[in-house]
């Protein structure tokens, strides 16, 4: 079996831009994956084009190690782009993989190990401002049968906060937490906002809430600050999904700088690399917790990992916050219901692109905002009613 053709397919779902990738073999099978990567859609696209493409065709997409392996080895500058890229490819492999195999692709990673896998809830806090609609929202949340949930309340702070601004954040969090009850998971996220002092002092602010993690709480680009924030505070630090090699991941648990490794299997590398940092983890007794905040071929491709991964915790997911339509862009298996997800039982990853709903939504510039305008909560929620 060889690769003979990819194709990409560039798509707008309000918050954002998804780009899906699909591979056809000379069998005639098609395999699909996703590198979406916020307001980098379109030069993922043009990397995808202008350097994988050539390294993939005539290939045997079960030769993972010696073909994502080799463009790994070879993209020489590395960073999110062309990792994205090679991440994209990894995942439309697997799913020609397990329909060659007849196979869901959890079973050919090494088969079901949990009995169930909960949801963590993302995205359901646009245009929340005051404590009061942050806790009216999450109810919503509760409601729907999710198991925890997942907010940033610290606006747009940059290092550091005013006493006012951390009161502010406080109050949210306790509103949310007295909405939800004591048995919903929250966790608190930060976008790398803070420097460690502040971080701290807000952390420890925290505690009486009882956090799930403190997700990102100080710059991902310095392992060092993450443990400093980790050593002071008595919950969880969770990190990873702004790592992008195996040396990083590797840095990160040797140094336990974190409690839960949120590897991005979009842009890590894909389904293989995961495995072998979900490895690295449980060998420190650290769990992992994929992140995933772009579309349905990449949240499906996650969980298949997480179905075979011993150490996975909960999975992120999105889904029941964006457009309406959003699962109309695959048909195949919905993976998700009340608050839980649903075993896969259909080869490969159990999705295929309904390429005429995505040339209905074309792509759109910068449709993603940046989380330090101060609109950006506001533009969160007006974008996915579009």
């Amino acid at each position: 079996m060889k690769i003979t053709r990819l194709e990409s397919f560039l798509v707008n779902a309000g918050l954002r831009n998804y780009l899906f990738i699909r591979l056809t073999t000379d069998d005639g099978l098609t395999g699909i994956g996703e590198a979406s990567l916020e307001w980098q859609e379109m030069t993922v696209q043009t990397v995808l084009h202008e350097w994988v493409e050539d390294r993939v065709l005539g290939t045997d997409p079960f030769d993972l190690e010696a073909v994502i392996g080799g463009m790994i080895r070879d993209q020489y500058q590395g960073g999110p782009t062309v990792m994205t890229a090679i991440s994209g490819v990894e995942i439309a492999c697997w799913d020609l993989i397990g329909k060659a195999c007849a196979q869901p692709v959890y079973r050919l990673l090494g088969g079901q190990c949990h009995d169930f896998l909960p949801a963590y809830a993302n995205g359901w806090y646009g245009n929340c401002e005051t404590p009061k609609q942050y806790a009216e929202k999450a109810r919503t949340v509760v409601e729907r049968g999710y198991s925890g949930l997942k907010f940033d309340p610290f606006g747009t702070a940059w290092k550091e906060m005013s006493q006012e601004q951390m009161d502010q954040a406080e109050a949210v969090v306790e509103a949310v937490r007295y909405a939800v009850g004591d048995r919903m998971e929250l966790m608190i996220e930060a976008h790398g906002r803070l420097s460690v002092a502040c971080a701290i002092e807000m952390g420890l602010r925290l505690v009486p809430y009882r956090p799930a993690w403190y997700e990102e709480p100080v710059t991902p680009n310095s392992l060092d600050l993450l443990a400093e924030v980790k050593a002071a505070l008595p919950y969880p630090i969770a990190a990873g999904e702004r790592l992008y090699t195996l040396p990083d991941f590797f840095r990160l648990i040797q140094m336990r700088a974190a409690d839960v490794v949120q590897m991005d299997p979009a842009h890590c590398g894909g389904l293989h690399i995961s495995r072998k940092v979900a490895a690295m983890a449980e060998a420190q007794d650290m769990t992992v917790s994929p992140h995933c905040s772009i579309g349905p071929v990449a949240l499906c491709a996650a969980l298949h990992f997480d179905w075979a991964t011993p150490n996975v915790q909960i999975q992120e997911n999105f889904a029941d916050f964006d457009v309406p339509w959003r699962d109309d862009l695959v048909h195949g298996w919905n993976p998700t219901a009340n608050g839980m997800y649903i075993l896969p039982d259909r080869p490969g990853l159990g999705l295929e692109l309904n390429t005429e709903v995505c040339n209905a939504h074309p792509y759109r510039k910068n449709s993603f905002p940046s989380l330090w305008n101060s609109t950006w909560q506001t533009d969160f929620t007006q974008s996915t009613k579009s």
